[in-house]
């Protein structure tokens, strides 16, 4: 059982058998669960139900597995899926892996290989929430920068001597030095190799 208590792991198929089995055999190892019998269900509560990953039969009517996992990755709703499926289809397990799967299984799937699985993919959810808090953390200390200290990083980041920068705005060395050491204190990075790296990451463009 991972850190979290009872996390929530969605489970998606057509067949209500193996959503029974397998919701079972979930809830038995300490898991919250939710069944959905096809992509759209699931897409209805999404939103709501912090799961924190999915198992995911790869062939149903209409939308199928894959489609499901393509619509999450184009709307950046990342959740980490695990792949069931009927028969061992190479190409289609390969797409899958590609398009950021933890794993694709065959049924009947072993259950300790399942479970393994499902621990695997929390410990990603973990990974990915984890990136997203700092991301968000470090995109709210960017908010706190005024107008002049965000015209200097952008200068700072492309490479440029403060001389430059305070011909370039107009104002004194002393005054970029000023700037610089409020960039430094709010965005809590003291070298610019961090600032490089994190206005990369942030989608700040370096002025010319």
């Amino acid at each position: 059982m991972s850190m979290e208590q009872n996390p929530t792991i969605g489970l998606v198929d057509d067949d209500a058998g193996m959503l029974r089995a397998l919701s079972r055999l979930l809830r038995t190892h300490g898991y919250a669960v939710r069944t959905f019998d096809s992509p759209d269900r699931f897409l209805v509560e999404y939103a709501q139900a912090d799961m924190r990953c999915v198992v995911l039969d790869v062939s149903m009517p209409g939308c199928d597995g894959l489609q499901l996992q393509a619509y999450l990755n184009k709307t950046n709703r990342s959740i980490p899926i695990i792949f069931l499926s009927g028969e061992g289809n190479i190409p289609i397990s390969v797409r899958a892996m590609k398009a950021g799967a933890v794993t694709f299984l065959v049924k009947p799937v072993d259950e300790e290989v399942l479970l393994e699985a499902i621990a695997l993919a929390l410990e990603q959810d973990r990974s990915n929430r984890g990136q997203r808090e700092e991301m968000d953390a470090l995109r709210g200390r960017l908010e706190k920068l005024t107008t002049r200290e965000r015209e200097v990083l952008e200068h700072v980041i492309s490479g440029k001597p403060n001389k430059l920068i305070a011909d370039i705005l107009g104002v004194t060395i002393q005054t970029v030095k000023i700037h610089r050491m409020q960039i430094t204190r709010k965005l809590e990075i003291p070298s610019v190799a961090g600032l490089v790296s994190a206005a990369t990451r942030l989608g700040v463009v370096p002025a010319v």
